[in-house]
This record gives structure tokens, C-alpha cells and sequence, in this order.
């Protein structure tokens, strides 16, 4: 899967999310445990970036015995590679959002 669906399924999960909560009706617990929340959404993006990572290796190895072409593991390898830099720059602004809650005085 792409970078651009990857961003357009979290972007959809958070406004379902959103539309659930503001609605006003009083939700069940056991029906809250079911919504997706912002970790699951987390860890199926980490575990989507690991699967791109390992289909690229697996194109590049394509491409040593003859099965792929160049076209095939550059764009794989560079879907992977924006996916990664993705990652890691959510990572950086959590930090950052939680080094800025743990400065706030109480």
C-alpha cells in the first residue's frame, strides 16, 4: 500500500472517530473497547511500514535473479523510504508534544 492511502485510511479512522464522539449519545464500554483508537492506529501504520520495507527487500532480490525490473524496486524502495520518514517525524512531534505536557506547571 502507498504512503497517500496509508494517510487517507488514518485520516478517515480519525473522522469516524470524531463523528462517534460528537454525536452525544452515551457510549457503552464495551463498545468504546472496540473503536479503534490512536495506538492501534499507530501500530498498524509501524507494522504497514515494516511490510512495505519487506516487500522492497523482496523486489530488490527479485531484481538479482531476473524477476523484476529497476522501475519495480526504486518505487518500492522509495514508497518505503517516505513511509519511514513519515514515521519517524509523527514519533518526533509526539516527543515533542510530550516533552511540551511535561513542562506545563501544575
Amino acid at each position: 500500500m502507498t504512503t497517500p492511502s496509508i494517510a487517507a485510511n488514518a485520516y478517515n479512522a480519525a473522522l469516524r472517530l470524531a463523528n462517534q464522539s460528537n454525536s452525544g449519545k452515551v457510549v457503552d464500554p464495551k463498545e468504546a473497547l472496540a473503536r479503534p483508537d490512536f495506538a492501534n492506529l499507530v501500530t498498524d501504520a509501524a507494522k504497514e511500514v515494516v511490510s512495505d520495507g519487506r516487500a522492497a527487500e523482496g523486489k530488490a532480490v527479485d531484481m538479482l535473479q531476473g524477476k523484476a525490473s529497476v522501475v519495480d524496486v526504486v518505487t518500492a524502495v522509495a514508497e518505503t523510504e517516505v513511509a519511514l520518514e513519515t514515521m519517524v517525524s509523527v514519533r518526533d512531534k509526539v516527543i515533542a508534544a510530550y516533552e511540551q505536557i511535561m513542562r506545563m506547571p501544575i
